[in-house]
């Protein structure tokens, strides 16, 4: 039963490695997009840093957590281009390669390219708030949450397309209004108090809400840190169980 069991999660894995290395070298190419991947945080840190420098810290904090969470912009478009415009998806999916390891792969490929500037942000981040290693560790894993959770919705809003015209301003109005609108790049406390708890469901201001709270950039009750901890870790699981379904029902259904 042990060998069946390990065998089974082998089989779900399978091609997993390949494909991300594929993927890797495809994305590695396009230097043009990993800088246009920095242009909004670079915009508003700079007008941060004009208009309002004490707020710096809370922004650098902010765009980490935006860049991670935009990554699921990029996995959308690369699922859905590979989906329509190559219509390589099935050939990928004809052979052994398993269905969770090609969402798996495209979504980490597209990670250990793009992560290279969001590191720049962070040793950018440590230089001007000064964290504990604590709280760059707590700062850490509130952003790869916010990317495993970004990259599930990114990969199964991208089967929903059907044209990739419709694509570009959909999937940019989604990651931009819920990454720079709510409080990712200022306080938490200049969000409207009655519509705190939104805030707090919705995970890149939950992710930056838990980080400014850790920096002493604001103060948050212990029913307001439950409820962002417990939204952000239930949302993120749910999704990525969710797109592992997906990705499984959607080849069942060719």
């Amino acid at each position: 039963m042990r060998t069946e069991g390990f065998a089974s999660s082998t089989r779900a894995f399978r091609g997993l490695g390949a494909f991300l290395w594929t993927e890797v070298l495809v994305q590695a190419h396009e230097e043009l997009a990993m800088a246009a991947s920095m242009l909004v945080q670079s915009v508003l840190l700079v007008f941060v840093y004009i208009l309002a420098p004490a707020l710096l810290g809370i922004a650098f904090v902010g765009a980490i957590i935006y860049s991670m969470f935009t990554m699921g912009n990029r996995v959308l478009n690369e699922a859905a281009y590979i989906r329509i415009d190559h219509k390589a998806n099935d050939l990928y999916l004809a052979g052994p390669m398993s269905p969770e390891s090609y969402f798996l792969g495209i979504a980490t490929g597209i990670l250990v390219v793009y992560v290279a500037p969001v590191i720049v942000l962070g040793a950018l981040a440590a230089f001007v708030v000064h964290f504990t290693w604590a709280q760059g560790l707590l700062l850490l894993g509130l952003a790869a949450t916010v990317w495993v959770f970004s990259a599930s919705v990114g990969y199964v809003f991208s089967t929903f397309f059907r044209d990739n015209r419709a694509i570009w301003a959909y999937s940019s109005l989604f990651f931009n209004i819920f990454g720079v609108l709510p409080p990712v790049f200022y306080p938490f406390r200049l969000w409207p108090a009655a519509l705190a708890p939104v805030a707090l469901l919705m995970p890149p201001s939950a992710a930056a809400a838990l980080a400014q709270a850790s920096f002493g950039f604001t103060e948050l009750s212990s029913g307001e840190v439950l409820l962002a901890t417990a939204g952000l870790l239930a949302e993120t699981v749910f999704f990525l169980l969710f797109a592992i379904y997906w990705a499984r029902r959607t080849v069942r259904e060719k």
